[in-house]
């Protein structure tokens, strides 16, 4: 136990660090995209697609990045993750072309599956009844998007594209040296790899010659089966698709929305965008922490009963600045409060040997839930020139969130 409590500070803050540093490279495109839909001529929609995009393999990665987690364990993993995002920061940076910007932006999500990685790595650090507040600690690393919608719009102004996106390639390769060289993973966890290959040798013995990848592959697809059937595992999901994935939507579409609504410069939306950001980072971690107290199901009661206000405020379409403004930084509290609150849900309902394969699959829901709201709000500003009817789904969709929140969470 001292062993554990010795490294618990050190490594949450590497590891909310390296979140931090991939999650400003998975949002390298948003802040731009004013940028890129004039000098390309793209329509909204259009637009939208790009801004999107990023968040397919950011969303469905984390399903086989959580299940690699619970196998290699999260120090090798952040490491590998921020190696391999090298390429499409680099790519994405250089590409001058609406279709290249697409394909190498799809590439783009690599960086956004840190998060399946993060989860397991901080809750096999902390005992059960402080993994909110940890986990929350972590999830405030979501404020690399912030980072990103500040910094990314000025860098651009003073390197150029090419020249913000070689930097952000540099601050990649240092961090995953950093992560092998000064994180470690937890006394307390156990490779999965380990106990399966025990499992196979027990069953076919040491001269079945079974080969090792197809012992790994046969563990990780069952590990992946198990957490399916997990109840809990599609019910946190769901919840995260519409927390975390409204805080994606909004911190990956919110430049655009700002431009097309209120004309804000490509810089002061971004800088706005950012205070949106820091919000969610602020409250997550908050969530967590009450979660702990008064438990997860309470936090989200809040948390989704103040995303239905909040949308419906924002869907009339308030005055720039201290109305809009602190409507928009609300609803980042709300979800932000949400994510930490389905978390610590996680937590209680998933024992810790498969937190890393749920995490994987809650993770990948809420990328996903983050996929769509931009492409529906393209469509709806294209043929009605606002954005009421995203706001009036959003506020549907978070009241259903509620109602089953109260309905399958009331006795916890």
């Amino acid at each position: 136990m001292s062993e554990l409590r010795k490294g618990q500070v050190s490594n949450l803050a590497l590891a909310t660090a390296a979140f931090a540093v991939t999650f400003w490279a998975w949002n390298l495109i948003g802040p731009l995209s004013g940028s890129y839909s004039r000098q390309l001529g793209l329509s909204p929609t259009q637009t939208s697609l790009l801004v999107a995009i990023p968040v397919v393999v950011g969303a469905l990665g984390r399903i086989p990045v959580g299940v690699l987690t619970d196998r290699l364990g999260g120090r090798r993993m952040f490491a590998v993750i921020c190696f391999v995002s090298i390429v499409p920061v680099l790519f994405v940076g250089w590409s001058g072309s609406y279709g290249w910007l697409l394909f190498w932006g799809f590439l783009l999500g690599i960086p956004g599956t840190s998060f399946a990685v993060g989860i397991p790595f901080v809750n096999a650090w902390y005992e059960p009844a402080r993994r909110g507040f940890a986990t929350g600690v972590f999830g405030a690393g979501m404020g690399g998007t912030a980072l990103s919608s500040f910094c990314t719009p000025r860098l651009v102004e003073e390197f150029g594209r090419a020249g913000a996106h070689v930097l952000m390639a540099a601050v990649l390769a240092l961090m995953g040296v950093i992560m092998l060289g000064g994180s470690r993973d937890s006394p307390a966890w156990s490779s999965a790899r380990s106990s399966a290959g025990s499992a196979a040798g027990s069953a076919a013995g040491p001269a079945a010659g079974v080969p090792a990848g197809s012992v790994a592959g046969a563990a990780a697809l069952r590990g992946m089966r198990e957490a399916v059937r997990i109840k809990a595992t599609w019910q946190c999901a769901f919840l995260y698709a519409v927390t975390f994935g409204g805080f994606v939507a909004f911190s990956t579409y919110l430049p655009t929305l700002l431009q097309n609504v209120y004309r804000f410069a490509q810089t002061d939306a971004g800088l706005r965008t950012a205070g949106f950001s820091i919000a969610a980072v602020l409250s997550r971690p908050l969530g967590g922490a009450l979660s702990d107290r008064i438990g997860p199901v309470r936090v989200l009661f809040v948390a989704l009963g103040g995303i239905v206000v909040m949308a419906l405020v924002l869907a009339l379409r308030p005055p720039p600045e201290v109305p809009a403004g602190v409507s928009f930084v609300l609803m980042a509290f709300f979800l932000g409060l949400g994510t930490g609150g389905v978390f610590a849900l996680v937590a209680r309902l998933v024992e810790a040997s498969r937190v890393g394969t749920v995490t994987g699959l809650v993770g990948a829901a809420g990328g996903l839930g983050g996929y769509f709201p931009p492409l529906v709000m393209g469509v709806v500003f294209t043929a009605t020139g606002a954005y009421t009817v995203g706001y009036l789904l959003l506020a549907v969709t978070a009241l259903a969130a509620l109602t089953y929140t109260y309905r399958a969470f009331r006795t916890l």
